[in-house]
């Protein structure tokens, strides 16, 4: 999640790490749950960060609304972090103001009525995300992967990178069986062996490296994913509040460079015990996996083109019925007053 980078944990560095769906019903259901709230103080609805990353560092030391106090809002944390399809449901609905996803997820998002915009890119998690395979799995390249089963999530990462393996690799699509699943139950699949590989990315990807039971035969850079994170707003609230999106922006862009230089302060931030926290292993890959990754930065040109590529190998992949226009579905932070 992830609106740094884990917007996918190290989402995800993005927003937001937790990995629950997006509960819609805990969240607001009106136009005016993200309007004045006591004093004229603008609510900014955003999905809970969880255990770790920049959001739950700013929500437990009130770093966040202490920025954000500065443009006349505060945070209002509502349901959890998770897929961005749920999400942006919630942002069309008038349900959340704040989400964040991959460039692969949103565009699918992006094909149907969106009522939402991008406003930030962390670059392509090229360690943290890839094809995942149990080791001793014979799997020792992409070619492996011919008559074999991968698990993906319809439309998003898991599909893409698996896809973008293939087409680099010269294999046509069709000689790997795609198993759909939704990415917070495919571990216990891949793990009983019901699938022989997992297209997936950091969010997920660090427990099963940090078991020392597997590891990526393709990474993002190997793949050459072009697939960001992002973080989106809800158009209208963009429009009627662009000084508190400009505000988020310098929070995540700042604290983001904070994490990477120093991403253990990022984790565990209310709890180093229970399911939501990295420990072991996985606390020594998810901190290697976050100094290597990108920062919360403006959209620029050349980010763009690179979207415009992930569009049109959608569309050539038949993911999408035709290429969608993500460059209407952007802002540039920098214009906003």
């Amino acid at each position: 999640m992830n609106l740094p980078r884990p917007l996918r944990t190290a989402a995800a560095p993005a927003l937001l790490t937790a990995t629950a769906l997006l509960a819609l019903t805990a969240c607001g259901s009106s136009e005016a749950d993200s309007g004045s709230g006591a004093g004229g103080t603008v609510d900014i609805r955003i999905p809970d960060p969880g255990n770790s990353g920049v959001l739950a560092l700013g929500k437990k030391d009130g770093s966040l609304d202490k920025a954000l106090a500065k443009a006349g809002a505060k945070v209002r944390w509502t349901g959890s972090a998770g897929p961005f399809a749920p999400a942006a449901q919630a942002m069309n609905a008038d349900q959340l103001d704040i989400a964040t996803g991959s460039i692969t997820s949103g565009i699918t998002s992006l094909a149907q009525r969106p009522g939402f915009k991008f406003f930030t890119a962390v670059d392509p998690d090229a360690a943290g995300e890839g094809i995942l395979v149990k080791n001793g799995s014979g799997i020792g390249s992409v070619a492996d992967l011919v008559g074999k089963k991968v698990a993906v999530n319809q439309g998003g990462t898991g599909e893409y990178l698996l896809l973008k393996a293939l087409a680099k690799a010269g294999i046509p699509a069709e000689k790997v069986k795609r198993v759909y699943l939704r990415p917070d139950q495919t571990a216990a699949v891949f793990n009983a062996g019901k699938v022989d590989a997992w297209a997936v990315w950091a969010t997920y990807a660090v427990a099963e490296i940090g078991s020392g039971k597997a590891h990526f035969v393709a990474d993002g850079a190997a793949i050459g994913s072009d697939n960001y994170s992002l973080n989106a707003v809800r158009t209208r609230f963009a429009e009627q509040h662009p000084g508190v999106v400009k505000a988020l922006y310098r929070y995540l862009h700042d604290a983001s460079a904070k994490e990477k230089q120093d991403p253990a302060a990022y984790l565990n931030v209310f709890t180093d015990a229970g399911p939501t926290a990295v420990t072991g292993k996985a606390k020594e890959v998810q901190t290697a996996f976050t100094r290597k990754g990108g920062t919360v930065d403006a959209i620029g040109p050349k980010d763009v083109e690179r979207f415009e590529d992930v569009a049109g190998f959608y569309a050539e992949q038949k993911v999408t019925p035709g290429k969608v226009d993500v460059a209407t579905h952007l802002l540039d932070i920098e214009k906003l007053k």
